[in-house]
């Protein structure tokens, strides 16, 4: 009987304690900045190209995800957004960034001109997905100066 007490005990204060966390923030001063530089690049501007990716989420794992992503890219969501290095930006970045990679891979092209991203996103907590579609023109790369 006493070691069935201990147990619920235990179990008890397991279920009941917790994860605490603290955020500390402060208002941010808007900063800009300019970069000149005397390099050009000749890009030709081809015809239209797409890519698509998809991952799954449960609860907080991603699964289904393609496994290369094109990097170096910023993307924006209305101001929440940080520089894309896969799975730390979120799945939807990642996601975003595999379907600039098939959009870049099947054209052969060496940047997306003008790309729009279409993102469907169905979330219910414990399971999700994310669907993306990027949209834009081939730009090939002929000269830098």
């Amino acid at each position: 009987m006493k070691k069935l007490l201990i147990a619920s005990s235990l179990v008890a204060a397991t279920a009941l304690s917790g994860c605490s966390s603290m955020n500390t923030s402060s208002h941010a001063l808007p900063l800009g900045g300019t970069v000149q530089t005397d390099i050009s690049a000749d890009i030709e501007v081809g015809e239209k190209i797409t890519g698509q990716s998809s991952a799954t989420k449960i609860l907080f794992f991603t699964l289904g995800a393609d496994t290369e992503f094109a990097d170096g890219v910023t993307y924006s969501a209305g101001g929440a957004s940080a520089p894309m290095i896969p799975f730390i930006g979120g799945p939807v970045e990642s996601v975003k960034a595999a379907a600039a990679y098939n959009a870049i891979k099947s054209s052969g092209a060496d940047v997306i001109v003008a790309p729009r991203y279409i993102v469907e996103k169905d979330d219910f907590f414990v399971f999700g997905t994310i669907n993306v579609t990027v949209e834009g023109y081939k730009g090939t790369i002929k000269s830098i100066d």
